[in-house]
């Protein structure tokens, strides 16, 4: 789509931006409404372009996007009046003979970018939202799933004039050219590298931003822990859509005296979830592959460099880039030094690391960038408490995976280098918001102290510095 297409369309929402802003409850409840009626109408449409995209299993696309999807609806249809009442505030000695509240004002046109991995739940998340601050919307999708974004672009011309809400598909160049425009609110989930031009483009306007990033999300396993439970968590969390999840367990430290033990429950529990050889691995069907080609040899790239390095393959290791296939892969004696340990992987890798102190295992998640996610498997309270104060993530977990991302009434969201800004429920209607301050005057003292500046008058302002 051309530069003057898309500034047609984001000029269309200009009118639609102002009357929805003054939209009442009712009115952007029903908006919810019937876009969660027409996702469910569609379900077998979407869970067939997720087939047909990476060959993601239909179970695993409801279970991670459609059920998410149906809870932030859910809540915003219970929640969207009462998140936009004024909030009233105490009135201070300053501000003395008047009243005072915040109340959330649609920040207005808002772009949303989403990716290709979960594109249903980090395009609509963010969608219901918006709807429920009273936002029009220009959706981008992800190129690089097109049959996912084709039955999203479907969705939304079923239930919104192009006015309100409309997709835009196409590649990099639209994303760009869409970020050159004045929105109001740009609401991007995608790489840091990526995050990092967003924000830059959003800078020359002045648009706010809400960056959903990633990073190296570590897991620390101690001797306390319950193994057989955090082997099949952390490996169901690690290879569901094959890695490619942004707080998806990056590489996991284990407590020496146990690795053993807890590799052993590893491999124990990917064989029954997805068989003992490759053609039993490919054959499964609830294995997504690798989503393109350049990411399947970007993936197979660090493998050879980690193996040429030393790394030894404790299962897997096999790539087929034609069929976009990588047997799920553990590895264990890992340079430090190399990409695979650098980069976030994105993949069915996960490298395991054993260590005997805790502070290393600290000192070393310390020097990196924050994480999007962090999680500690222990049964002693005051380990899980120092892994949590001593470190910084956008979230964290205490024996468990992924779950802060479902569970919907916590924020989500990054901290520097993984991201910016919150989303889901009050959070992601906050994003889309802006708190306003509305006082109120009632009685005028305030006159009192302006100049000229009598005796009296400073008398008064001697006391409001005390």
């Amino acid at each position: 789509m051309a530069p003057d297409q898309l500034k047609a369309l984001f000029d269309g929402q200009g009118e639609t931006a102002l009357r929805w802003r003054a939209s009442p409850a009712s009115e952007r409840v029903t908006r919810i409404k019937r876009l969660l009626a027409a996702i469910r109408s569609r379900r077998d449409e979407l869970l067939q372009a997720a087939a047909s995209d990476f060959n993601r299993p239909a179970a695993e696309v409801r279970l991670t996007e459609l059920v998410a999807v149906t809870h932030e609806a859910k809540l915003a249809i219970r929640k969207t009046a009462s998140w936009m009442r004024p909030r009233h505030r105490a009135t201070t000695l300053v501000g003395f003979g008047t009243s005072a509240a915040v109340r959330p004002e649609a920040r207005g046109r808002s772009l949303i970018i989403s990716p290709w991995n979960y594109p249903y739940s980090l395009s609509f998340g963010p969608l219901i939202s918006a709807l429920a601050a009273g936002c029009p919307v220009v959706l981008k999708p992800s190129e690089l799933t097109p049959h996912h974004s084709g039955a999203i672009a479907r969705i939304v011309k079923e239930v919104f004039a192009p006015t309100e809400v409309v997709v835009v598909e196409g590649d990099a160049t639209v994303a760009g050219a869409l970020c050159e425009l004045p929105f109001d609110h740009i609401f991007f989930t995608g790489s840091t590298a990526i995050g990092k031009r967003v924000m830059a483009a959003a800078a020359r306007n002045l648009s706010s931003v809400t960056l959903e990033l990633g990073g190296k999300s570590p897991v620390i396993v101690d001797s306390s822990a319950d193994l057989d439970q955090a082997a099949k968590v952390i490996m169901a969390a690690k290879f569901i859509n094959n890695g490619q999840t942004c707080i998806a367990p990056d590489h996991l430290y284990v407590e020496e005296s146990v690795r053993t033990a807890f590799i052993g429950r590893c491999m124990s529990w990917l064989s029954r979830a997805y068989g003992d050889t490759v053609e039993e691995q490919k054959a499964n069907p609830n294995l997504a592959r690798v989503v393109t080609a350049r990411h399947t040899e970007r993936l197979a790239a660090l493998l050879e460099e980690a193996v040429a390095a030393g790394a030894q393959v404790l299962t897997g290791g096999v790539v087929e880039k034609e069929a976009r296939f990588i047997a799920p892969t553990l590895l264990a004696n890992v340079p430090p030094n190399i990409a695979l340990m650098q980069e976030e992987i994105f993949g069915p890798i996960l490298p395991i690391i054993g260590y005997t102190s805790l502070d290393t295992v600290l000192a070393s998640i310390l020097a990196a960038p924050k994480p999007l996610a962090l999680y500690v498997w222990t049964r002693r309270a005051a380990v899980a408490d120092r892994v949590v104060t001593t470190t910084s993530s956008g979230g964290a977990c205490v024996n468990h995976c992924l779950i802060q991302f479902a569970h919907g009434n916590v924020p989500f969201g990054g901290v520097n280098a993984s991201g910016l800004g919150s989303a889901h429920g009050p959070w992601g209607f906050a994003a889309f918001s802006h708190e306003r301050a509305i006082v109120t005057s009632r009685i005028m003292i305030a006159d009192k102290l302006l100049p000229p500046y009598t005796r009296l008058k400073q008398r008064l302002i001697s006391l409001l510095e005390r």
